[in-house]
């Protein structure tokens, strides 16, 4: 089974992007580096509530 995520810009804390993780590995938060529709740059991207 998988879970829901939804990922959020570090520089400007829009959530921009979902996607899905394992649920037996829930002790770290997801992060990516992913482009920012409102910052226009390649910003990293983690895991929020």
């Amino acid at each position: 089974m998988r879970n829901k995520v939804v990922l959020a810009c570090e520089v400007c804390s829009s959530r921009n992007y979902t996607t899905s993780k394992n649920k037996d590995n829930q002790t770290e938060r997801l992060e990516s580096k992913k482009y920012c529709k409102t910052c226009g740059n390649h910003t990293i991207h983690r895991e929020t509530k």
